[in-house]
């Protein structure tokens, strides 16, 4: 049984207190935000669980193992780091920093200190992007062509972080889960209309080797909800839309073919429209398995799915991505 301690009880906060505060194999001890009276509003309803208003009385206490942290992005730095340095295992959410080279010290210090530092990439998690994966490392979409995903909706609109480091972190995740691999170059445009400086659309490319691609559009700015990625094969196609109740993730067997025997060139290729399926999915919350998985982690001393590597990997695409918006799309390679 770990002691477990929740830093932040926000909007998202609420999310994983819900979860850890009924987990196997950990007792969630502690929630601490600097706003105490929502804090005791939000454990109202779960008993035994002590507030706090001060992140360093969580960090001292000997008692606790791990820390989640989901306060804004611009404290997970620092919040994770002093947990560190404190001893303890770390969860924080996406994205991990709003800084490439501060994601690279957390990643040292939790690596020198012998800690777990997991980060919150949610559809790394979710049974839709699982099913896409497995397609894709068994063969049946072929070679991976191109992605694309659209996460957009009007509201919420956020002054501290732009529509790319609140929404994409969510899709660069996947794609980057998805292939295996990061891109060479990345290039995004978009525009500020509500708040000055704070983009709230961007398009966002990514170049990968073997001439892959793959396009992000993000907006909070938009009259569609829309969680929507499509990935196109050699083979088949695949979709998956998690607006859909049921019904998430649509196979495809479409594509072109080269045709058999000797033709002309207009003859050449032909178009196959073969049928759409729907695979069975074991649909869990996502956020329940994350959390569990971050406590199985902890439990056994293991590397998570979306360890700090990979929230670093993430931040770097971020961090190129900025650079390029404020350079007004000019591409950014990635050494």
């Amino acid at each position: 049984m770990i002691n477990l301690a929740l830093i932040g009880t926000g909007a998202w906060g609420r999310n994983l207190l819900r979860n850890f505060a009924d987990l196997e194999g950990a007792h969630l001890k502690v929630c601490c935000d600097s706003d105490d009276e929502q804090c005791e509003t939000t454990l109202s309803a779960y008993g035994g669980i002590r507030t706090e208003t001060d992140p360093e009385v969580v960090f001292a206490d000997p008692e606790i193992d791990a820390v989640a942290i989901a306060t804004p992005a611009v404290t997970h730095f620092d919040l994770a780091r002093r947990a560190i340095e404190s001893g303890k295992d770390v969860f924080v959410e996406k994205p991990m920093t709003l800084d490439y080279e501060h994601a690279v010290e957390l990643v040292e210090a939790a690596e020198a200190a012998k800690r777990i530092l997991m980060v919150g990439h949610l559809l790394e998690y979710h049974a839709a992007v699982d099913k896409m994966k497995e397609l894709l490392d068994t063969g049946e979409l072929g070679d991976p062509y191109y992605l694309y995903s659209e996460r957009l909706n009007l509201g919420r609109i956020r002054s501290d972080e732009n529509a790319l480091w609140s929404l994409a972190p969510h899709d660069i995740s996947v794609i980057l889960y998805l292939l295996g691999e990061e891109p060479i170059a990345v290039a995004a445009q978009g525009a500020a209309y509500i708040r000055p400086d704070i983009e709230d659309v961007v398009f966002l490319g990514m170049r990968f080797p073997e001439n892959r691609f793959a396009q992000i559009h993000v907006s909070w700015l938009d009259p569609h909800k829309v969680r929507r990625t499509t990935l196109v094969g050699s083979k088949r196609m695949v979709v998956f839309d998690d607006m859909q109740g049921a019904e998430k993730v649509r196979v495809y067997d479409k594509g072109v073919e080269p045709s058999d025997g000797y033709v002309g060139y207009a003859e050449s290729l032909t178009l196959r429209f073969g049928e759409v399926t729907v695979p069975a999915l074991e649909m869990t919350e996502p956020l329940r398995l994350e959390c569990q998985h971050f406590v199985d982690c902890v439990t056994n001393r293991t590397t998570p799915r979306s360890d700090g590597r990979d929230g670093m990997r993430v931040v770097r695409v971020l961090d190129a991505a900025q650079r390029s918006l404020k350079a007004g799309g000019l591409p950014v390679t990635l050494e």
